[in-house]
């Protein structure tokens, strides 16, 4: 799930203050302590390879993010494909993998056990 920045719902404007809101954007409970993570990522890096050996070889992590430039391919484990641009909030729930189109610059917050699952899995395929 993705919006543009400018497409979320204005619930506050008034002079000097502007203020968007999405609502049921993701849910967290359960997941514990959150992450704050910054990835830049050069256009072509594509994760899925390193992702094989993880349940259905996809990132099991549920993220919210920001993609401040660039813009990712997100696939998810039904096949469907979704591109997030510079200027988008997201949510990719568990089951996902991503390749960038575009020199990209993103900032997450994810579940920090589920996530450092995945990134210790990826550093074992990349020394490995």
């Amino acid at each position: 799930m993705k919006i543009s920045k400018l497409d979320i719902p204005v619930r506050i404007d008034v002079p000097g203050a502007t203020a968007r809101q999405v609502l049921n954007f993701g849910d967290a409970s359960g997941y514990g302590v959150m992450a704050g993570e910054y990835f830049p990522l050069k256009e072509g890096a594509d994760i899925s390879p390193l992702l094989k050996g993880l349940e259905n070889d996809l990132c099991q992590s549920p993220h919210w993010g920001y993609l401040i430039d660039g813009e990712v391919t997100v696939t998810y484990a039904d096949g469907r494909n979704e591109t997030v641009a510079g200027g988008d909030i997201f949510y990719w729930p568990p089951g996902h993998t991503v390749k960038v189109g575009k020199d990209a610059d993103i900032i997450l917050f994810s579940p920090q056990a589920e996530h450092c699952k995945v990134v210790d899995h990826l550093l074992g395929k990349l020394s490995g």
